[in-house]
């Protein structure tokens, strides 16, 4: 009777010992599954990090985007970043693809350009605006890599005398004006050296100041200065390119830490390698011309 409840107990014992190694590896197993590996891959959870059910949104299944109110062509057409047209609105259309959302899973916030560059958590996902990606701002907020290089170009008012501007020199002088918080108004101070310089809220406020004569020069990207000089500007000139900054390029606006910047840098980097921004670009901000280069 005794060697029989012997016999009855050992094999018990045997499967409360695999049991519990089972279940201390399931522990180990949980404990590992937040670390990243190379590859983007989430290990332990069978599956990518990026794939659309996992990404970390502000709204579940929805890609929320901010950008500036008013928006202006070519970034985006008729003050309606929902139509997909324009190079911006196109670009965050072609990522959302590329991300898995479907066309009516984006919706649109507006802010102005300046408060979203501002350390407090954002109620949308990313903000498109022009950014330009500078060390100072990124220690506040996030940025994805560029999705477009701009070329700096001077408006200024014609048969003003930054308007033939060859050097900048030539410019030291003028009467400029720029948008508060932006890297052209760094860029007029900082590098051209300019001292009479008006910092305005808005780009359309910049743009009435030299309509109404009260400056005569702007500086800002190649492709908005084609539209104030041809749509907004009677008097309106680009008087030159300056010499370019390949290290400045325009990227997606995050609160810092988020979590879905390495996802949406894999699909901008899908995007460029399979050349849609390329094509998006011509599309929308080829020029037309020679314009001369403003030297040092």
């Amino acid at each position: 009777m005794f060697q029989q409840k012997e016999y009855r107990r050992k094999p018990r014992m045997v499967y409360a010992i695999l049991i519990l190694l089972l279940g201390l590896a399931l522990v180990l197993s949980a404990c590992g599954g937040g670390q990243a590996t190379d590859e983007g891959q989430t290990a332990g959870t069978g599956g990518d990090q990026c794939a659309f059910e996992n990404l970390v949104l502000y709204e579940e299944g929805k890609l929320t985007v901010a950008t500036g109110e008013p928006v202006y062509p070519p970034w985006m057409m008729d003050d309606d970043p929902s139509n997909g047209e324009g190079f911006e609105s196109a670009v965050v259309y072609a990522l959302a693809e590329e991300l898995g959302f479907a066309a009516e899973d984006v919706q649109w916030v507006r802010t102005s350009f300046d408060e979203a560059i501002s350390p407090v958590e954002k109620p949308y996902d990313f903000n498109i605006q022009q950014y330009s990606i500078t060390e100072e701002r990124e220690e506040i907020v996030d940025f994805s890599i560029p999705y477009y290089y701009v070329p700096k170009s001077l408006v200024a008012l014609e048969g003003s005398p930054a308007a033939s501007a060859k050097t900048f020199a030539d410019l030291k002088d003028v009467k400029f004006g720029a948008t508060v918080g932006t890297t052209d108004l760094a860029y007029i101070e900082d590098v051209i050296g300019a001292t009479d310089v008006a910092v305005y809220n808005t780009e359309v406020d910049v743009v009435s100041a030299m309509g109404a004569g009260q400056i005569d020069a702007t500086v800002i990207g190649l492709p908005t200065a084609f539209y104030i000089t041809a749509v907004q500007l009677d008097n309106g000139v680009i008087g030159g390119v300056f010499p370019s900054d390949d290290n400045e390029g325009f990227g997606l606006l995050f609160t810092e830490g988020s979590e879905l910047v390495a996802c949406v840098n894999n699909a901008l980097q899908t995007l460029t390698d399979n050349g849609t921004l390329d094509a998006l670009a011509e599309q929308w901000l080829q020029g037309g011309g020679d314009i001369p280069t403003i030297t040092q």
